[in-house]
């Protein structure tokens, strides 16, 4: 039984190569004694293609050329490593606010602010401090270590340096410090108005 399967898949495979691998049959290879008809071919005239004046590079502007000649003595300057401060980008005066212009820095809500501290008072936090009952600040996930967070409620207004990473509840912005919580009268999870920076 064997054998005869083994006699199949060679005649299978032979029947495939000579499928997939082309042979003479149909082609030839180009010879130089073969001509091509002429009658293939048309005539173009390049010069009916290009219209209008023929484009050429411009020669520099003699008036931007330097008015001094190099010589042994004479010293190249990189302009980026130039002492000379770079002049200051002239800018557009400043137009005069119109009413109803937004802020730089707009005052937003976290509608579910919290708190922490109480497991985690004497360890490190992620910014290098240790954390205590009246450290002052405030957990963001992505804002840089000591960047500045104003918040207010209720008439007291607060700024106060990102300290740790966290909240880790879904939806919550911030958490505030035990020592933030107490100065803002806000230990509790609930809304608070925020800004970034003073």
């Amino acid at each position: 039984m064997r054998p005869r399967i083994v006699v199949t898949s060679l005649a299978l495979i032979a029947i495939l190569v000579a499928v997939v691998v082309p042979g003479p049959v149909g082609s030839r290879v180009p010879s130089p004694d073969a001509t091509t008809d002429a009658g293939l071919f048309r005539n173009v005239e390049i010069s009916a293609l290009a219209r209008g004046t023929a484009m050429t590079i411009k020669p520099q502007d003699p008036g931007a050329r330097s008015a001094g000649r190099l010589d042994r003595s004479t010293t190249i300057v990189d302009p980026a490593s130039s002492a000379q401060a770079p002049l200051a980008p002239i800018r557009r005066a400043q137009r005069t606010p119109r009413v109803g212009t937004v802020s730089k820095n707009p005052w937003r809500v976290d509608p579910d602010i919290s708190w922490y501290g109480p497991r985690f008072y004497g360890n490190g936090t992620a910014c290098g401090q240790k954390l205590t009952k009246t450290l002052v600040g405030v957990a963001h996930k992505t804002l840089p270590c000591g960047s500045l967070v104003t918040f207010r409620h209720k008439g007291i207004m607060l700024t106060v340096p990102v300290i740790d990473r966290g909240p880790y509840v879904a939806g919550r912005i911030f958490d505030l410090s035990n020592g933030a919580c107490r100065i803002l009268n806000h230990c509790f999870t609930g809304s608070i108005e925020y800004r970034i920076g003073q």
